[in-house]
């Protein structure tokens, strides 16, 4: 069945290839300095659809490579281009290129790849020229015996700056990782039959574990309808809406000490944009819980759990996307059965590892000021794929895949969730179609987790539950074999409002799919999905509020506090701004004019 899905791929993106080439010829990729030959970009194309083992390289259909000989060194430098169209990540090699010798490579990053031009002058003394707003920048690393490619590998930085701090060198460290996190793997690559120890753990002692609930106050009516996104399907009125009392550690405007009104929502305090709200799915209306999609009934517990959200306008607001040290990783989820493995391979796309790239779980420490926010992505590879249903079948059983910096490091997969960026700053969230693949040279970054928990009807234009919300293992849901597990989950959906578009997180301190469905569905949202599950660390989320020079950590719920790291004089070090991360995580930016 995945051969006819993989021809059908490969007719459309050879119209992809020329599509591409073409525009490059005609200028129109602003930051493409190249223009790419049919002939290679064919080759190219080639290489990414084999199914075989290969580099990293060979998985990037639009990348451009250069190569020169240094004259002093009687060695080849060869600057490759991951992406011109979005002008991000560079992988620099240097060397014989023989079979004996591997060449020295360093992975690059533009930290500025909408507003910098990066371009490889080649001739007798090869020079990158940097292009901003500031001027222009000459720069060769490589030059006296690579002495600042060499100092800035010694840093031992995870970015290490270059070029005056117009581009950053990627050096590989270790991400960090809970406790919780060590002794779940620890269980599953040491222990036959781990991953039923972990889950028996979970299922046992973990279920519920962060359920937070409230008993209704007394009604104030406090707040307004027209705020934000717009309030949620409530069938109460303003005045008789209930008043729960909440425990985020969020700083809002408008809220009575630590009460929130249910369905509202209020604006955070230092950054203008953003909005946070509380929900517990027994309120949503029945025009909501009764209306159009199937999704199971509510259990009393998942009815009164508090649900917290947040919201970002997205005209005030970049989305960023960045693959952890360790996770989700590229190799074969054990999910799938192994007769579906081809020979040889040694991951769905050929790869089990993105080196010489390197992957880093943190905010590039040029955008940390313009950070205003952080959260887990999703899944890790061992979980995302299928183990159940039609998805196993096809394309070695649909890895979720994921994009960074217009880099492809995992295919995306028709019949997935996608969030997705594009080089224009465009954000959009999806099922992903075979027709889609002609946005892949323009993505920036791209996360895959799962089938949708919202689909937009065609029709109305509103979102309805998706066909699989209530099927737990054709859904990949996790949790427990008879669909009814509730635990920790974390999910994201987009939202139109009076011309607006809002990326609203939602933290559902116990849920299944059917109640996080019905919930965004009450916010109004056109399209959902999950994003990760079961422990705060995967369903971490942070905010930074900068106030008299300081720069403040709010989380959405205080355990997620102890997530962070601490500085020897006690200072707290957040996470994914200031350490590198084994998780991958998304991250909103101030947008500049």
């Amino acid at each position: 069945m995945y051969f006819d899905t993989r021809m059908m791929t490969n007719t459309l993106l050879k119209r992809v290839f020329q599509t591409v080439s073409l525009t490059i010829f005609l200028g129109l990729f602003c930051h493409a300095a190249w223009a790419q030959s049919d002939e290679v970009l064919e080759q190219q194309r080639v290489q990414y659809d084999e199914v075989r083992a290969k580099t990293i390289l060979e998985l990037q259909p639009f990348r451009h490579e250069t190569a020169v000989v240094l004259t002093d060194a009687d060695t080849e430098l060869r600057w490759v281009s991951m992406n011109p169209a979005i002008n991000g990540w560079f992988l620099l090699q240097i060397g014989t290129f023989d079979s004996r010798t591997a060449p020295t490579s360093y992975h690059i990053e533009n930290p500025n790849p909408t507003g910098q031009t990066v371009r490889l002058e080649t001739g007798p003394n090869p020079t990158l020229i940097l292009n901003d707003e500031t001027g222009t920048e000459f720069c060769a690393p490589w030059a006296d015996g690579q002495s600042a490619l060499n100092e800035a590998r010694e840093t031992g930085l995870p970015f290490a700056p270059l070029c005056g701090g117009r581009l950053y060198l990627r050096n590989q460290v270790s991400g960090s990782r809970t406790s919780l996190e060590r002794t779940a793997e620890f269980l599953r690559d040491h222990f036959w039959g781990g991953e039923t120890i972990v889950r028996f753990v979970r299922d046992s002692f973990f279920r519920d574990s962060q359920f937070e609930t409230s008993e209704e106050l007394e009604a104030t009516g406090f707040g307004r309808l027209a705020v934000g996104p717009g309030a949620a399907a409530i069938d109460a009125p303003l005045e008789e809406r209930p008043v729960i009392a909440t425990q985020t550690e969020l700083g809002l405007s408008g809220t009575d000490g630590h009460r929130m009104t249910l369905g509202l929502w209020y604006p955070v305090i230092g950054l203008p944009g953003v909005f946070a709200s509380a929900m517990q799915p027994k309120a949503i209306s029945e025009a909501v819980t009764q209306g159009p999609g199937v999704t199971s009934a509510l259990d009393w517990v998942e009815a009164r759990a508090i649900t917290y959200l947040v919201a970002f306008d997205l005209g005030r607001f970049d989305l960023n996307f960045a693959l952890g040290t360790d996770h989700p990783g590229l190799g074969w989820s054990p999910r799938p059965p192994s007769r579906i493995r081809p020979r040889g391979v040694p991951g769905p796309d050929g790869i089990n590892s993105p080196r010489p790239l390197v992957t880093l779980g943190m905010v590039n420490p040029a955008l940390a000021d313009r950070t205003v926010a952080v959260f887990t992505g999703g899944f890790k590879r061992a979980h995302g794929a299928f183990k159940w249903g039609d998805y196993i079948s096809i394309n070695f059983g649909t890895h979720y895949g994921f994009i960074e910096n217009g880099t492809i490091l995992s295919k995306l997969q028709p019949s997935l969730s996608t969030l997705y960026v594009l080089a224009d700053g465009t954000i959009g969230m999806k099922t992903w179609t075979e027709d889609d693949n002609v946005l892949l040279p323009q993505i920036r970054f791209a996360r895959q987790n799962g089938v949708p928990l919202l689909e937009t009807d065609p029709e109305t234009g509103l979102g309805v539950p998706g066909a699989l919300v209530t099927r737990w293992g054709p859904g990949n849901w996790s949790g427990s074999a008879d669909a009814k597990l509730r635990t920790l989950r974390a999910g994201a959906c987009l939202r139109e409002s009076e011309g607006e578009r809002y990326l609203i997180y939602g933290y559902f301190s116990t849920a299944t799919p059917s109640a996080m469905a019905r919930t965004f569905q009450a916010y109004g949202c056109k399209y959902a999905m999950l994003l990760d599950m079961n422990a705060l660390e995967h369903t971490y989320l942070a905010l930074y509020v900068r106030h008299e020079g300081d720069l403040l950590v709010e989380h959405l719920v205080p355990g997620m506090r102890l997530i962070d790291k601490k500085a020897r004089d006690g200072s707290l070090i957040p996470r994914f701004l200031g350490f590198v991360d084994n998780r991958d995580l998304f991250y909103l930016t101030l947008r500049e004019e």
